[in-house]
């Protein structure tokens, strides 16, 4: 079927009365519309010959109501007053004509207002689209939101009083309010279809589990099926999520259905797929707009932008005094955690929402890489763009050493290392080690993540719109959706220069050994046990080898295997530049091997070395790699 359009709809309809009206406003007004001839020095008289519908603008109005303004090219014959010529011209002005009607009637009792001369104007406040689908700019949302409470749920925009908890919006309650009712039932086998907003009485298919098939339903109008499988599959906050977003398409969108419906009989509700995309008969571009209206307002709606600002401020510092914390990021996880018990909703929706309000400091939480919740983290407002990020998986961090060169030269010299899924400067302000041993983040470095860590730019590569992009890239969460990831530029964010000290320090001492190294292995060794401060039983306990195997494998009298080699390089913490001389001392270099295990073992190397070897152990055996 073809886009369902306003304006086709009103040209078909209107378009004799509109006609009609026309002739009769220039037959009355043609003196004072301004009309432009070249031919004809003095009109004398003006016939309508034609006219073309050529803009509709609609308004929304309440209830099934709507406002529409027609502008109207006429084509206009116009002939000589002056009896000394025989002259005739044609013009084209255009008119607006305002007109009123009701959808729910087809715009049978659509009526004209008034007529004017055309001018330009912006388009009318509380405008629609051709689709009939409202023009939300995105800095209105809030204030949407905020309007559609004071108008269905007051209640929800009271600032409760400190130490209560705020009034949050119960879905049921609000569906009542707006005279809906909630239908429980399995729409579909594979549970795609996870809520559906009815406008008519509709008899329809749905699938039934017990019965393993779809049976036929009679679903009354104003109802909102939910899926009980997000029950079963989602949390509380997706159900109650699910349920208010169904609310939104009813207040803001029965009269894109209206249309559509006078375009096609059948059609009865809106439906809404998993993947946040509408899957009725509608236009792709209303269909995607109104899906993008209702995802973004829903949480606005569950967590009104006052309330929730003054609730998460009230939570930040109380639990600051609480754990005598020093910065705000360190206790983002509880404000969060309490404000998604508070507020009904999903950890990805409360934190999304603190982001959008301002709490920069939200964006490093609760960020899902590896298996594991990444430690949270902060940094200066405005260090780097949504679309960014510090924290990034081993594979992804591995991959883009590997591809991009200035990446490579910035940890190929030990300066950036990995640790707690970043590339963090490797100095003692920044890194420290845990009570095993394994390096981490200090807790300065995690609330100035911009001064120590690289940044790096992701690109969704699934086929999902942009709003739900904006979420996975807050987040992070286990999910369908992949990310490519790229680094953005390591000397954005320079370390403070005490460490850049420090660092070269360190680096020119690092050099002057590999300065000293020869081909010989007994000499390599016999000088960097020295530098380390360490004797063959001390590596042999280090790397869990007989102190006399690696005596001989250092003599020559047993060839090692990279394994081996490796081992004893992570035993001493080499840095990458000697390591890798070392590698090639022992025979053993795999700087450019293509074997997977060996580049994995390489990658270690080269961002691991500072930590103990369960550390690099635990690394590589997430990439089936065993040392």
């Amino acid at each position: 079927m073809a886009a369902l359009s306003f304006a086709e709809y009103v040209k078909n309809k209107c378009y004799n009365g509109l006609y009609r009206e026309a002739e009769f406003f220039v037959s009355e007004n043609w003196e004072s519309m301004n009309l432009y001839t070249r031919n004809v020095h003095r009109i004398g008289s003006v016939e309508m010959l034609d006219a073309t519908i050529q803009r509709v603008y609609v308004r929304d109005l309440p209830g099934t109501r709507v406002a529409f303004e027609v502008g109207l090219e006429l084509e206009l014959n116009i002939k000589e007053g002056d009896y000394h010529y025989d002259e005739y011209d044609q013009c084209y002005p255009w008119i607006r004509i305002y007109c009123e009607g009701d959808l729910s009637c087809g715009l049978d009792d659509w009526k004209i207002i008034k007529v004017e001369s055309y001018s330009r104007k912006n388009a009318p406040s509380n405008s629609l689209s051709d689709a009939l689908v409202p023009y939300i700019p995105y800095e209105q949302l809030d204030n949407v939101a905020t309007q559609l409470l004071k108008d269905n749920y007051p209640d929800a925009l009271k600032i409760t009083p400190y130490g209560e908890p705020p009034i949050s919006v119960d879905p049921l309650a609000l569906a009542n309010n707006l005279g809906l009712e909630i239908h429980t039932q399995r729409i579909c086998e594979d549970a795609s279809i996870f809520g559906q907003m009815y406008f008519n009485d509709a008899d329809t298919k749905m699938y039934d589990a017990n019965l393993g098939q779809t049976v036929p339903i009679h679903i009354n109008e104003k109802t909102i099926v939910v899926d009980p499988q997000m029950y079963l599959l989602r949390n509380l906050g997706s159900v109650n999520n699910t349920i208010i977003h169904e609310c939104v398409h009813w207040i803001l969108h029965r009269k894109v259905f209206l249309l559509e419906k006078l375009y096609n009989s059948d059609a009865s509700c809106i439906s809404c797929e998993v993947v946040g995309g509408a899957a009725s008969s509608i236009a792709r571009s209303a269909t995607e707009k109104m899906e993008k209206q209702a995802n973004q307002l829903a949480p606005r709606i569950q967590m009104p932008a006052e309330p929730f600002k003054t609730k998460a401020r009230e939570y930040i510092a109380r639990f600051m005094r609480e754990a005598n914390a020093k910065h705000s990021v360190d206790v983002m996880e509880n404000v969060i955690t309490a404000l998604e018990t508070d507020y009904g909703v999903s950890r990805q929706a409360a934190k999304l929402r603190l982001v959008e309000l301002g709490f920069d400091e939200a964006i490093g939480t609760y960020t899902f890489l590896d298996g594991h919740y990444v430690k949270p983290h902060g940094f200066k407002k405005g260090s780097i763009k949504i679309n960014q990020t510090f924290s990034l998986s081993a594979q992804d961090a591995a991959i883009e050493r590997f591809v991009n060169p200035e990446l490579h030269s910035l940890t190929e010299t030990g300066d950036y290392v990995f640790v707690d899924n970043h590339y963090v400067y490797n100095a003692p302000l920044y890194v420290q080690p845990s009570e095993n041993g394994a390096l981490e983040l200090t807790d300065y470095a995690r609330a100035h993540m911009d001064e120590c860590c690289l940044v790096f730019d992701m690109r969704v590569m699934s086929k999902i719109g942009d709003e739900y992009h904006t979420i996975c890239f807050l987040n992070r969460e286990p999910s369908d959706v992949t990310f490519e990831i790229k680094f953005h530029n390591g000397f954005q964010n320079a370390p403070q220069q005490r460490q850049v000290a420090m660092r070269m320090k360190l680096q020119k001492e690092a050099l002057e050994i590999r300065k000293k190294m020869t081909d010989d292995p007994e000499q390599c060794m016999e000088l960097l046990l020295n530098w380390r401060n360490m004797k063959y039983t001390d590596l042999g306990d280090a790397i869990g080898r007989d102190p006399k195997t690696i005596s001989r494998t250092v003599k020559g009298t047993t060839r090692p295997t990279v394994e081996t080699a490796a081992l004893i390089c992570f035993g001493l913490n080499l840095p990458p530049i000697i390591s890798t001389k070392l590698m090639e001392v022992f025979g053993c270099p795999i700087h450019n091997s293509m074997n997977t295990k060996y580049q994995w073992i390489n990658e270690a190397l080269q961002v691991k070395y500072p930590e103990p070897l369960h550390e690099v152990q635990r690394y590589l055996a997430q990439y089936g790699v065993e040392l």
